[in-house]
């Protein structure tokens, strides 16, 4: 038998190694870069799914259920935090912005589809394609199999989908970014830098902005011995941390061990610093370079810097925590000892600006580093030390998905139409309730990052893969019939929404122009165009505007995938 032959054959006999080679040649395809855009994976594997299903290869249709209502359980568990947070005070007017631009996009993408003549599986892959929301194929396709649609038009509409996703994602991920960054500041007549550097400064409460920065560098410790006249000579303890600390410049240091006489010793904030003290210090590493050099001779003490020194992710889970200021927590005194490193948000672990304005929310990870005491007090105060694990809670997992299925499968007619989230979309909700409850209560229910991204990221393309392998034959086909009116109508559908976004996220919402494009990245879901936005502005700020948005339209758009076949059937 051929080699070809024989390959064939066999993916024939054994449909999961289709799967499995649509997977690793998707991947690579939709990592590879052209300048900074890259396919994605969803698309490279929908893609290459394509190609393998020209062998005309049988997929189950349980396998596809399985992976995408894993997936959607992972999405809402991942936005479910911020999500619940956005419907708080201070993110109201971001979450009434991401459901006012939900809605617009549902709207116009109706429009398009109407006045294009598009049937339910072409319309339904355009909105998805345009509006980067892969998920909502999954909901769209089990939609129109609830339909009772004759059997050839189930099929044609199933196979018309992932066409147009594929045609419409390209200017879908690439036209959003450029709509954003490059026309957004032109039609807010911004310079999107100076806003930047102006929320960063008004943030800082300084005037060097590259201080407001500092936090981001190496902590180390040092040992110092006091000679006569030096500034610490006859300081307290207490007295010379605090004159040699800068709350709004993140310059803290702390006297963390003392020999005196030779002896280590146990010291209080009041012990009083005398010549010929060596103590050892910790501080960012500019701060003991440029401050503590100049009042205090350094030297090599290695039993009196044998302490350990961490660094762990704090999860906040405290009430009292939240809505706290970067400023007001370096003043509380259980932050004592303590350097702040890194802020991470949402589910695409987003890094915040550290600012001392930055305000805290529940179920941000603060990267800290510090003695285990100091680290174990801190911890305590305002939340769980989310250690690094493998282990993922399963019990919580399966049973969370089971519930959220069951409650999304209860029908309810109305006026004679039978209308249900579908399982899928009964997970995506119990997901959103379970990753809240996580945040509040983070004794059960754990998800390590690597397993939440094997639910969302291979979980989705498991899915995908499974479509395209089940639409190859008839691709091709609908692809020539589909032709050059479905990229532009599909073009049109997502540039208009995006031109309009930033004006009314900006006047209408009075969101600051220096987060708003964020803010629009997020109502779009789309992660690369925020990254585009970002380089823009050659700043992290735009990503404060970007995680409350996109965890409220993660959820909509994807049911807008459900809601937009029931508005066209």
């Amino acid at each position: 038998m051929e080699p070809l032959n024989w390959i064939h054959q066999a993916l024939l006999d054994n449909p999961q190694l289709a799967i499995f080679l649509t997977l690793g040649l998707g991947y690579w395809l939709g990592n590879l870069k052209l300048g900074t855009f890259s396919l994605g994976s969803v698309t490279g594997v929908l893609l290459v799914g394509v190609l393998v299903g020209q062998l005309r290869i049988p997929i189950a249709s349980d396998v596809k259920a399985i992976f995408f209502i894993m997936f959607l359980f992972a999405i809402g568990y991942g936005v479910g935090p911020q999500f619940v947070r956005g419907l708080g005070r201070e993110g109201l007017p971001q979450v009434l912005f991401s459901v006012t631009m939900c809605l617009i996009i549902l709207g116009w993408s109706y429009l398009i589809i109407r006045l294009a003549g598009f049937d339910l599986g072409l319309g339904a892959g355009m909105f998805a394609g345009s509006q980067t929301i892969s998920a909502a194929i999954g909901l769209a396709s089990q939609a129109i199999t609830e339909l009772h649609l004759s059997a050839a038009h189930t099929e044609r509409c199933a196979n018309d989908l992932p066409v147009a996703y594929a045609v419409t994602y390209f200017f879908g991920t690439l036209g959003t970014g450029w709509v954003l960054s490059r026309l957004g500041p032109r039609l807010l007549r911004i310079n999107l830098r100076e806003e930047c550097r102006a929320y960063a400064m008004d943030m800082s409460i300084h005037e060097d902005l590259d201080e407001a920065h500092s936090a981001w560098h190496d902590v180390i410790m040092r040992a110092y011995r006091i000679d006569k006249g030096s500034a610490l000579d006859g300081l307290t303890i207490g007295s010379a941390e605090e004159f040699f600390s800068d709350i709004e410049k993140y310059t803290a240091i702390y006297i963390e061990r003392l020999r005196r006489g030779g002896k280590i010793q146990e010291f209080t904030a009041h012990t009083i610093l005398e010549h010929g003290d060596v103590v050892a210090i910790t501080g960012h590493h500019e701060t003991l370079s440029e401050i503590m050099e100049r009042s205090a001779v350094e030297v090599e003490d290695r039993t009196l810097l044998s302490i350990p020194m961490e660094t762990v992710d704090i999860l906040i889970t405290k009430k009292r925590v939240a809505g706290e200021t970067l400023q007001d927590l370096a003043r509380e005194r259980f932050a004592h000892g303590v350097f702040l490193t890194k802020i991470t948000r949402g589910a695409d672990a987003v890094s915040i600006p550290l600012l001392a304005r930055t305000r805290l929310h529940r179920a941000d990870i603060l990267r800290v580093t510090g003695t285990p005491r100091h680290l174990e007090r801190i911890a305590g105060e305002i939340g769980y030390v989310d250690r690094s694990t493998t282990l993922t809670d399963m019990v919580f997992v399966g049973l969370a998905v089971f519930v959220g299925g069951l409650m999304g499968s209860i029908t309810v007619p109305i006026s004679g139409v039978p209308i249900t989230l579908s399982t899928a979309g009964g997970a995506l909700i119990c997901g959103l309730i379970m990753g809240w409850l996580r945040s509040v209560h983070p004794t059960f229910g754990r998800i390590p990052a690597p397993s939440l991204w094997f639910m969302n990221s291979v979980g989705l393309n498991m899915f995908i893969a499974a479509v395209g392998i089940s639409a190859g034959p008839d691709f091709v086909d609908g692809l020539k019939q589909a032709g050059w009116g479905l990229f532009l109508w599909g073009a049109a559908a997502t540039a208009v929404p995006m031109i309009l976004a930033p004006l009314i996220g900006c006047y209408i919402f009075k969101l600051h122009p220096a987060i708003v494009l964020g803010s629009c990245c997020g109502a779009r879901t789309s992660t690369p165009s925020v990254g585009m936005v970002k380089d823009a502005a050659r700043s992290d700020i735009p990503m404060l505007g970007y995680t409350i948005p996109y965890a409220v339209s993660n959820t909509l758009l994807t049911l807008w995938g459900l809601v937009l076949i029931l508005m066209l059937k």
